[in-house]
């Protein structure tokens, strides 16, 4: 993103405070001509700086019940080309990280009760080539910078 110049980066911060403004308000917040914003936004997709538009739910509303962090090991000799092709096939775990460190896989799960958290755990602990599986259940987020 270092070949943004100042009304770019005014145009992106005026998308990420709120995607739904018109080119015109856009055209206002920034100094441009509404013309001139859509070009923009067209080249800014174009290069990838802006790969998308999302809806951004409020605080607990069609969220799931529980969240957790797994924290997965590999067994001796197995990695994430083993691993990561099984996960991807239960669809509660909604983010895999592969880590530096003891721990080789971070799943974000979200389920919508501790009964299913629990079947999900056992779904993912017996997938083969894990050989360690520790849970953190998420109590409260207090912020959550993605939602952003």
């Amino acid at each position: 993103m270092n070949e943004l110049d100042e009304k770019d980066r005014l145009l992106i911060a005026a998308l990420r405070a709120d995607a739904r403004q018109s080119l015109v308000e856009l055209a206002r917040h920034t100094g441009l001509s509404r013309s001139a914003v859509h070009e923009r936004i067209r080249r800014l997709e174009a290069k990838g700086v802006i790969a998308g538009y999302t809806v951004k739910l409020g605080i607990d509303r069609d969220r799931a019940g529980v969240e957790a962090l797994i924290a997965v090991g590999f067994q001796q000799g197995r990695n994430c080309d083993h691993i990561v092709p099984h996960l991807t096939g239960i669809p509660n775990v909604v983010t895999c990280w592969s880590l530096a460190g003891p721990t080789d896989l971070m799943l974000l799960v979200e389920c919508t009760s501790n009964a299913e958290l629990d079947t999900v755990r056992r779904q993912i602990a017996t997938t083969p080539g894990i050989a360690t599986v520790q849970t953190h259940v998420s109590l409260r987020t207090h912020f959550d910078r993605r939602a952003d």
